[in-house]
């Protein structure tokens, strides 16, 4: 089996591609990157395996965060909370899990698995279910081809951990996982049913923590050879600017489990008399200039800022940001007419049709892989 075992260097680049896929959610990366790291000085080993290597029988947890991220920036998590989940499931299922994974690559989401597979000893897959971050559980690559509803639990910082053995569809599941986090605290950590390593390989979106890396390395780079770090975004993800502009408002609350709003951006510069608004579920959905859409769900809309090419997510925006605005194209499992039934402009409740910006392309894998045992 070949093993990417990360570095903290690697979590760093990983942390600021996460952050940029993150489109807005998905959670901060900043409290899961110093843990990640704080688990390398203890000693322990966080080990990335490619999707196609995992044995096709092989059990497979998916790991991440649910909640309002307005919240979950506040409330810190305890640190046990997937090692919790993950013998629940275990109990629950009378097996052991195999290797972990994230159902969401964006924001902390993309490093929640290595935590917990830190703890247990176990590998991260190198793939996800998003290639990005949605606000709903069921909107997943993976459940969208049929994934398994149960068993799926939730667990908090207090040591609540909450098992759903039944659920009628991966909608009612979301409801269901919802309600438990709002009773949590409006913030949570979460797991989907098992998935096997043929069915992650078919239906996952592969190499995403490598697209994070890569994404992490390009702006690092940028900055030491004082260049334009959101150019160095672009040209590694195939994405378009939007606009560079000066946020003038932005409305935001947190209801029903979710933080909802919507931003406005000035343009500045060569975009000086321009106008932007974006709408916010958790996730950047629409960006509009003159009402009219020019990117939308699921495609990815990431907002960095200006100078750093840090990504900002929703939870952090604020009056007087300069940020650029740069629409990316979402993953090609996303772009079917199956998936766009879950995560399309109509699964959000807008009246018109996904319209895509620029070319999908699965990501690469880094060529970090080596042989170990």
């Amino acid at each position: 089996m070949k093993y990417w075992t990360l570095t903290e260097e690697d979590i760093d680049r990983i942390a600021i591609g996460c952050g940029i896929l993150g489109t807005g959610g998905g959670g901060s990366t900043y409290h899961g990157s110093l843990r990640a790291k704080a688990l390398l000085r203890e000693g322990r080993r966080i080990r990335m395996v490619r999707p196609g290597d995992m044995a096709p029988d092989a059990r497979i947890l998916g790991i991440g965060g649910i909640g309002a991220p307005t919240v979950g920036i506040e409330k810190i998590a305890e640190g046990g909370e997937g090692v919790r989940l993950l013998k629940a499931v275990e109990q629950h299922l009378g097996r052991k899990v195999d290797a972990l994974l994230g159902d969401e690559v964006g924001g902390g989401n993309g490093i929640a698995p290595m935590l917990t597979a830190a703890m247990a000893d176990l590998p991260v897959v190198d793939a996800d279910g998003m290639g990005r971050a949605f606000p709903e559980v069921q909107m997943t690559s993976f459940f969208i081809h049929g994934q398994e509803v149960k068993p799926a639990a939730l667990a908090d910082a207090d040591g609540n951990v909450l098992i759903v053995t039944e659920a009628t569809s991966p909608k009612m599941l979301e409801k269901l996982l919802r309600a438990g986090t709002i009773a949590m605290g409006c913030t949570a950590l979460m797991t989907t049913a098992p998935m096997t390593g043929d069915f992650v390989r078919r239906f996952g979106i592969p190499h995403t923590t490598s697209q994070a890396w890569t994404l992490g390395n390009a702006v690092l780079e940028a900055r030491a050879a004082k260049a334009d770090p959101v150019e160095a975004i672009l040209n590694t993800s195939g994405g378009i600017r939007l606009l560079r502009g000066k946020v003038t408002d932005i409305g935001r609350r947190v209801m029903a489990g979710f933080t909802r709003g919507r931003l406005t951006v000035a343009g500045l510069d060569a975009d000086q008399g321009r106008v932007l608004t974006v709408d916010i579920q958790n996730e950047y959905l629409i960006a509009r200039e003159d009402e009219t859409p020019l990117t939308m769900v699921p495609d990815l809309i990431c907002i960095v800022d200006s100078e750093t090419g840090r990504a900002i997510g929703t939870e952090e925006l604020r009056y007087g940001l300069r940020i650029d605005i740069l629409s990316v194209p979402a993953p090609v499992l996303l772009r079917s007419e199956i998936a766009l039934a879950s995560v399309g402009p109509r699964a959000f409740g807008y009246d018109f049709d996904f319209v895509p910006t620029g070319i999908s392309a699965d990501a690469p894998a880094v060529p970090h892989y080596q042989e170990a045992g």
